[in-house]
């Protein structure tokens, strides 16, 4: 048994020697939004390139948060312009007193039954901390500052460059107004 313990030791002194000796690889940091993929709902990867030319508005949201009414004010707003080329990408968060509970069908569920959302929603993401979403940890790059709490904004214009950033409590007229400005 000690000769065992011996050659493991060996071995993983031997492959930590050679990983030393070889260079890492290195990380491009992205240029804008189209460079990510996200999961759906189901778990299948989307390119968010999909929404290249797009003005958009990703958001973390939650489905019993003080603030989950909103729902029904980013539905208008989706719904007068998206005929002119925006969306709205949503991303359910339960990091902020686990106000969004239960699976991707459950929050699915009730953002269409009780607000009728119609924008696309996406699977669950944490959007602050060691399990960050990479998109998210972009979009802190970019407007600084991790995420306060569910319903934090942010706009995208054509080009996929972070323009603007919102926060829960923020006006829904003056965002409407930025992204009239970006359409």
């Amino acid at each position: 048994m000690k000769h065992v313990k011996i050659l493991v030791m060996a071995l993983a002194a031997t492959m930590m020697i050679a990983a030393c000796g070889k260079k890492q690889e290195e990380v491009k940091p992205a240029d804008n939004i189209y460079q990510f993929t996200v999961l759906d709902g189901p778990g299948d990867s989307v390119s968010l390139s999909a929404y290249q030319g797009q003005v958009l508005l990703v958001v973390n949201t939650a489905t019993q948060c003080g603030y989950t009414p909103q729902y029904e004010d980013l539905e208008r707003i989706y719904e007068a312009y998206k005929e002119q080329g925006f969306t709205i990408l949503d991303f359910p968060c339960n990091q902020f007193g686990g106000q969004a509970p239960g699976s991707y069908d459950d929050i699915h569920d009730f953002c269409t039954g009780t607000y009728h959302i119609t924008f696309p929603q996406f699977a669950k993401i944490d959007v602050n901390g060691p399990n960050a979403s990479p998109l998210y940890v972009w979009l802190k790059e970019k407007k600084p500052g991790d995420i306060p709490w569910n319903f934090t904004k942010f706009l995208i214009d054509r080009e996929g460059n972070v323009v603007s950033r919102f926060s829960h409590s923020s006006s829904m007229n003056a965002m409407e107004n930025a992204i009239k400005s970006q359409l």
